[in-house]
């Protein structure tokens, strides 16, 4: 436990920023720290009370740190680089404070969002997945996790009060899922001839029955449906996440984007029409059924693993046309795995996701990519929308931007979550690509589609500052809908539903994660709207300087070497290298 002291240096207070990142060991197994590997999370009053104490003494620390520079000569003050580094900290540090002290009504979130199989799951499924360390080391690691799983269990529950009834429903299917998961894992102990096998089968019988117990006492306790944190603790939350924008701002730049975006897809509907000679009356819906169809993804026999295939044969035509044009800087010491959703993580995966590199690992930088494939989701994956997902989730999307961020020299660029700067980069690379040909006859389809499905992060915006203050006006965003439910999921239901044309199952799965990981949803569109301006004021500081081929590879390489922080201080970035004003 650190102590404020008056002989902080920058590498010191940046070693306490790191102690405060493996405070959970979910999180040291993400980032690739060799410490905590066998334990399951801390949790409970305890825990949250010695955490708090260690955000606390840091954040003091580092204010107090701040406080020296002040009275230093330009000679001793930080280096740009660090002087953003240290807004980093705090930003960072007050984001872990603020997941232990959110309160709705008197119970802190922690309290109310019953997480189990989430926290059991996630750091084993990276000791699984994502670890270049010896099988056995690997499963002993595993084991020592899955021993524990009984007394994890009774302290998740005790925690408890007054459980969210829709996260104690998310939290009973995802444990329904590790039991298979468990049997993967033993089965993969047996082909290795791992020598604590029996071991293992044992401690996992135990952890079988400690789930079954647990979901049973779970299902009977009393819930509540309101989750809603309020107006101001809304604004701060944003705020504390580095946008500097105002949930009004945020609700009008929603509304412009969706006016917008019902254009084009207007202008597209009624090109596509003409193109395939359709009946004029055909609605948007329709349309997209048809392309749906049309351009449905072949399933040899009933496979679903073959779409795994097909995404990855798309992976690698994206890469060819970048590298071909030089559109953006890929590093060598990156790689993507795809692979299909497990079970455990389908309820909080739509369609697809990305887990990202091990961002303190040193070598080789991977990422994980998730499909979810079911019967029921398989028109969510289509020869028009794979190569746009994999636009979004690999390179040049995630994939390529978090591996770049994770070779960056500052610890803070490396494992910082700013998730618009994330997601902006991601959804303005959707039309980007498509700007850049990559659809090549098909590309008005392509837009059709990617502008029905990013028209979701309008909606996005809309129910995640609806969820998070309990206003319905945050809903109007331009639709012609009335949200006259009690029920806040059916109104987000129905909105979202409108909007996008999602299958039931994607909608609550989406709004399952809505609802849990507040101020995320959001960040899409802002993000968009925040990496478009900044872009847009590139090109034209610039125009007659650069050809267009330069200004973007420019605006390329800068956004990706510069590592993870919030859009509004990567602009300040821009304005310190002259290359805007």
């Amino acid at each position: 436990m650190h102590c404020a002291q008056a002989t902080d240096t920058y590498s010191s207070i940046t070693d306490q920023y790191i102690d405060l990142l493996k405070l959970d060991s979910n999180s040291c197994v993400a980032l690739g720290v060799s410490e905590k590997l066998a334990e399951l999370p801390a949790i409970g009053s305890q825990a949250v009370a010695e955490q708090r104490l260690q955000i606390e003494q840091f954040l003091l620390r580092l204010h107090n740190y701040n406080q020296q520079l002040k009275e230093m000569s330009l000679e001793q003050q930080p280096d740009i680089d660090q002087a953003i580094d240290l807004k980093l900290m705090q930003l960072a540090a007050g984001q872990l404070l603020r997941q232990l002290t959110l309160q709705v009504q008197g119970r802190y979130h922690w309290q109310q969002c019953p997480r189990a199989g989430e926290q059991i799951s996630g750091g084993v499924f990276f000791l699984v997945t994502n670890d270049p360390r010896p099988t056995a080391t690997r499963l002993d690691n595993i084991l020592g996790r899955i021993e524990q799983i009984p007394g994890f269990l009774e302290l998740a529950l005790s925690q408890l009060e007054t459980p969210i009834k829709r996260w104690v429903a998310i939290d009973i299917e995802t444990i329904a899922g590790l039991p298979g998961f468990f049997a993967s894992i033993l089965d993969w102990a047996k082909t290795t001839a791992y020598q604590q096998s029996e071991v293992l089968a044992r401690g996992i019988e135990k952890a079988n029955k400690s789930l079954r117990q647990y979901s049973e006492a779970l299902a009977k306790l009393q819930t509540s449906e309101n989750f809603s944190i309020g107006g101001q603790a809304c604004s701060d939350l944003i705020k504390g996440n580095g946008i500097e924008l105002s949930m009004q701002q945020i609700h009008d730049i929603t509304c412009e984007f969706v006016t917008k975006t019902q254009s084009q897809i207007a202008s597209l509907q009624q090109l596509l029409i003409e193109k395939y000679q359709l009946d004029a009356s055909t609605s948007v819906e329709q349309l997209q059924q048809w392309l749906a169809k049309k351009f449905a993804v072949q399933v040899p026999n009933g496979d679903l693993s073959s779409v795994i295939d097909r995404y990855s044969a798309e992976a690698d035509k994206i890469a060819s046309f970048i590298a071909q044009r030089q559109l953006f800087p890929i590093p060598e010491q990156q790689q993507m795995k795809i692979m299909q959703t497990p079970d455990f993580m389908a309820p909080m995966i739509p369609a697809g996701a990305m887990m990202q590199p091990a961002a303190l690992r040193e070598g080789m930088k991977t990422s994980l990519v998730y499909l979810t494939l079911s019967q029921a989701l398989l028109t969510e994956h289509n020869e028009l929308g794979i190569p746009v997902m994999m636009v979004h989730e690999g390179i040049p999307g995630h994939h390529l931007q978090l591996a770049s961020a994770s070779m960056h020299s500052s610890v803070l660029r490396k494992t910082f979550s700013a998730m618009e700067h994330a997601e902006g980069w991601t959804t303005m690379l959707e039309d980007y690509m498509l700007d850049q040909g990559y659809m090549g006859e098909l590309t008005n389809e392509a837009r059709f589609i990617a502008k029905l499905d990013i028209s979701r992060i309008g909606a996005r915006v809309a129910i995640d500052l609806y969820f998070m203050s309990g206003d319905k006006k945050y809903l109007n965003i331009g639709y012609p809908l009335s949200f006259d439910a009690d029920d806040v999921f059916a109104n987000a239901a129905k909105l979202l539903k409108a909007v996008t044309g999602f299958s039931d199952a994607r909608v609550d799965a989406e709004l399952n994660w809505y609802s849990q990981e507040r101020g995320y949803p959001l960040c899409y569109l802002v993000g968009n709207h925040l990496v478009w301006q900044l872009k847009e004021d590139l090109i034209n500081a610039q125009a007659g300087k650069l050809s267009v081929l330069a200004i973007d590879q420019l605006f390329h390489r800068v956004y990706l070497q510069s590592g993870n922080m919030p859009v509004a201080m990567l602009r300040q970035g821009f304005v310190q290298k002259g290359l805007i004003k």
